[in-house]
Parts: C-alpha cells; sequence; structure tokens
C-alpha cells in the first residue's frame, strides 16, 4: 500500500477543518433570532479560549515576554479578529451562508493586492488580471443595485476588509511570537468584544436546546483550531491552501440541507469566478517563489 505523504494528510486536515468551520458557522446560524450574538459570542469564546490556552501551554507555545512591536501588531489583529467577528455573524444571521461563504474567497485575492500596494510586493500581470477577474465575480455575487445588493453583503465584505488587515497584521509579528499565543490573544479579544456587546443588548433565559447548540458551535469552532494547527505542521502552506476553498463546497451543501438555500445561477458563477482566481494567484505565487 502507498505511504500517503505528509503534504496529502496535510490536505485532508485541511478539508477537516473547513469543514468544522462551516458546520460551526450553520450551526451558528440556527440560533439567530433565539440567541443575541453577543450572548453566542461569549459563551462560544469562553470555551473556545479556555481550550486554546490549555493547547498553548500544553504546547509550549503561549509566551507573554514579547517585544514592544509584537504587542502591538497582535492588539491591532486581535481588534481585527472582533470586528470581523461582529460584521460575519451579524451577516451570517441575515443571509444565506453559502453567499457569505462565497464573498469570504475573495481574501487571497485581497491579500495579494494589499501586499502589492502597500507593502511594494512585485506582482506580475496575470496576478493583477486574476484579481480583476476576481473582483467582477465578487460583483456577481453581491451585485449592486436594488434588487441585489444588501446591507448584510455589504458586511460581508467589510468582513474581508478586516480579515485582511488581520492577515497582514500577523505577517508582520516575529517568530518570537508562538502562533497559539497570537491565535489565543485573537479569540480572546472575540469573547471580550461579546461582553462589551451584552451592556446593550438583553440576553435569553437558559434553555436546554440553545444550550446543547452553543456546546455544538465551540466543539465544532474547537475542532477546526486544532485541525488547522496540525495542517501547519504536518505540511507545505502552498500546497495545503488550496484546500480552504473546500470549506465554500461544505457551505453549499450545508445550506441546502439545514435551511433550503441555493445560490442562484449568477452567485454560483461569481463563486466559480472568484475560487478559479483565487487558486491561479496562488499557483503564479508559488512558480514566483520558486524562480525567485
Amino acid at each position: 500500500m502507498t505511504q500517503m505523504t505528509d503534504n496529502m494528510r496535510a490536505a485532508f486536515l485541511m478539508i477537516g477543518g473547513m469543514t468544522f468551520f462551516a458546520l460551526g458557522d450553520a450551526i451558528v446560524k440556527t440560533t439567530a433570532g433565539i440567541l443575541p450574538l453577543s450572548q453566542m459570542l461569549v459563551l462560544r469564546g469562553i470555551l473556545a479560549t479556555a481550550f486554546l490556552l490549555g493547547l498553548a501551554r500544553w504546547m509550549g507555545q503561549l509566551s507573554f515576554r514579547l517585544p514592544t512591536r509584537d504587542w502591538i501588531l497582535i492588539a491591532i489583529r486581535s481588534a481585527c479578529e472582533a470586528a470581523a467577528a461582529w460584521f460575519f455573524l451579524t451577516a451570517l444571521y441575515h443571509m444565506p451562508i453559502a453567499n457569505l461563504t462565497a464573498i469570504l474567497q475573495m481574501l487571497p485575492l485581497t491579500m495579494t493586492l494589499s501586499m502589492a500596494l502597500f507593502f511594494g510586493e512585485k506582482v506580475g500581470w496575470r496576478r493583477w488580471a486574476a484579481i480583476l477577474v476576481g473582483f467582477i465575480g465578487m460583483l456577481l455575487i453581491v451585485r449592486p443595485g436594488p434588487d441585489g445588493f444588501t446591507l448584510y453583503a455589504m458586511y460581508g465584505l467589510a468582513t474581508v476588509g478586516c480579515v485582511t488587515l488581520r492577515d497582514l497584521a500577523t505577517r508582520h509579528i516575529s517568530s518570537r511570537a508562538p502562533s497559539l499565543t497570537v491565535t489565543f490573544f485573537g479569540s480572546l479579544s472575540v469573547t471580550l468584544f461579546g461582553v462589551g456587546l451584552s451592556f446593550v443588548e438583553e440576553w435569553a433565559t437558559f434553555d436546554w436546546g440553545w444550550g446543547v447548540t452553543v456546546l455544538g458551535a465551540a466543539g465544532t469552532i474547537i475542532l477546526a483550531y486544532s485541525l488547522s494547527v496540525l495542517t501547519m505542521r504536518v505540511g507545505e502552506v502552498s500546497f495545503t491552501a488550496p484546500f480552504r476553498y473546500s470549506g465554500l463546497v461544505v457551505a453549499l451543501i450545508l445550506g441546502l440541507v439545514m435551511f433550503g438555500d441555493w445560490p442562484d445561477p449568477l452567485t454560483l458563477l461569481g463563486a466559480a469566478i472568484v475560487v478559479g482566481s483565487g487558486l491561479f494567484t496562488m499557483w503564479r505565487e508559488r512558480v514566483t517563489a520558486r524562480a525567485s
């Protein structure tokens, strides 16, 4: 029997992680109209943050003795994490999960664009073309205009902006800051944001039904975090990154099975264009890196 390579194992781990992220989002969506957003953020966040704290300590990746510059970048990253969580979950409560997930597939393109515009990274005409085509695909998904565009589609785009800024900050954090320490503070920031938001939202009375739902949401995100960490430790990032798009396939299936939602043909076409552009951009980045 042929032995599975590290990269193939990492690919399956990535698919598993994306599956649990999408499942967690679907579980959260079922609480719309039952739980206020702040309550979900706090309860899920406490469990996820406690897990990350324990995992970081167990793996020896919890460090508080970091350079001032790293603390500033971690603070920026954590603020973006909290803002992204609010925009994303607010949009998730009000629009189909597959449509929102399709918008988030813009991230590889916005990262490449940001690195070129703000950090002087050289981007050839092929990647510029892929970015342009990807933005055309994004317009097919959100469709600006009275019939297609909604406030919550705008929240989805705001999520992309926040996550892009978060990842830019992450790239400039030094290697002295362990990855799990950075992730822990991101999760903690979302939880604290939920605590602050709770002062303007009235929490729901405890019920075993939504209590089990919150545990399920926390459990799936914990599994997703765990698989993501394993992915980074097992395989090459350049090989595993394209498998992130498996989350869109899972979101399409969950949207149909759990909520009876299926994107219209234009949205599916836009999602396919965005994914294709993102995959091409990743491939060109890999080719350029090897050449240099």
